[in-house]
């Protein structure tokens, strides 16, 4: 099986780039992508609504986008005013690995990123001090396995990057050499 084109780029072209610019003595220092975690949350649709029709639609459209079956999540606890109760499924997420993280990122910065309207790049501000990076997308209609004519409702979403970056600087310079349109 071959192995995903970003994956390729970044054992190729990032990882050597990477090691030069930042002089890293061991080749495990060099910091990668570990996973990337596509999260849905509904909290107050489902509570408010009592729809599980929104949360089923939301499962299937992460199992299409991602390839993998989401896992749903739960509130911790209840909160009165969104009428929402501790153990009630509230939205649901995928933690991406391997050969599936790569090929996700692939299509998110080649082919969704650039379908976003308006878009001027990501800001480079939205580190975590780690490294990791998280990004905001407010339609899932984006990605091109979503078939427009059968969305019921537009739903937003978060993915974040985790990776094994030290600082924010690593992580940026990271996600530049792979691709992502980062804003200066």
């Amino acid at each position: 099986m071959q192995n995903p084109r970003l994956k390729t780029k970044f054992k190729d072209d990032i990882a050597p780039a990477l090691r030069e610019e930042f002089g890293y003595a061991n080749v495990h220092q060099i910091p990668g992508i570990e996973k990337v975690v596509v999260n849905i949350g509904l909290g107050r649709e489902v509570a408010q609504h009592k729809n599980t029709k929104v949360l089923e639609s939301a499962q299937e459209e992460l199992a299409t986008i991602t390839g993998q079956r989401p896992v749903l999540t739960r509130a911790k606890r209840s909160i009165a005013g969104f009428k929402l109760r501790e153990g009630m499924a509230i939205g649901c997420s995928v933690t991406l690995r391997r050969r599936r993280m790569w090929e996700f990122l692939d299509r998110l910065i080649n082919v969704a990123l650039p379908r976003v309207r308006d878009f001027r790049g990501l800001s480079a501000k939205a580190f975590d001090g780690r490294g990791n990076y998280t990004l905001g997308i407010k339609e899932q209609i984006i990605f091109p396995e979503i078939d427009y004519d059968k969305v019921d409702k537009i739903k937003g979403m978060n993915i974040t990057i985790v990776t094994s970056a030290e600082t924010d600087e690593e992580g940026r310079k990271l996600l530049r050499l792979l691709g992502m349109p980062l804003r200066k």
